[in-house]
């Protein structure tokens, strides 16, 4: 089975440390906005679940996506979950900070947040992928060229 190119370089250290930073900064300036808001303890524990399920829904959509590039065998019907998944946490969010009682900015806030953390998940979840095909691919690489020794001996 081929390998789609893109996938068989490794993530440079730069972007996977930025990625992670940026996965960590969203969700902590989300989680911290929270903490200090003036809400109630039942709006916090929405938008903190509803945190948890979009980082759990994006990361699940983008590795439906990535087996399907890959030829791994993946049913349409997961793929439809993750999808509608994604989708829905993100119009949770929408509907939960329409209807909240926030200024503008805080509604804004909260957005940004959001979709810097859902973004630099599916970012890291792509890299550790990534990651992992190209040391698979060294190490059968390495397996080879190893065995082509032997035989040639």
């Amino acid at each position: 089975m081929e390998q789609p190119n893109n996938s068989l370089n490794a993530p440079s250290k730069a972007f996977s440390i930025a990625s992670i930073a940026v996965l960590v900064i969203g969700i902590a300036t989300y989680v911290f906005g929270l903490f200090n808001a003036d809400m109630l303890l039942n709006e916090k524990g929405y938008y903190l679940i509803v945190l948890m399920y979009g980082l759990f829904s994006a990361v699940s959509l983008q590795k439906s996506i990535r087996d399907k590039q890959e030829n791994i065998p993946t049913s349409n019907i997961y793929h439809l979950l993750s999808l509608v998944s994604a989708a829905s946490a993100i119009l949770l969010l929408g509907v939960g900070l329409y209807n909240a009682n926030l200024l503008l900015s805080e509604k804004g806030f909260y957005g940004i947040a959001y979709l810097m953390s859902l973004y630099a998940a599916v970012a890291v979840q792509k890299n550790v992928r990534d990651k992992e095909t190209a040391n698979h691919l060294v190490a059968e690489e390495a397996h080879d060229s190893k065995s082509t020794e032997l035989d040639t001996e």
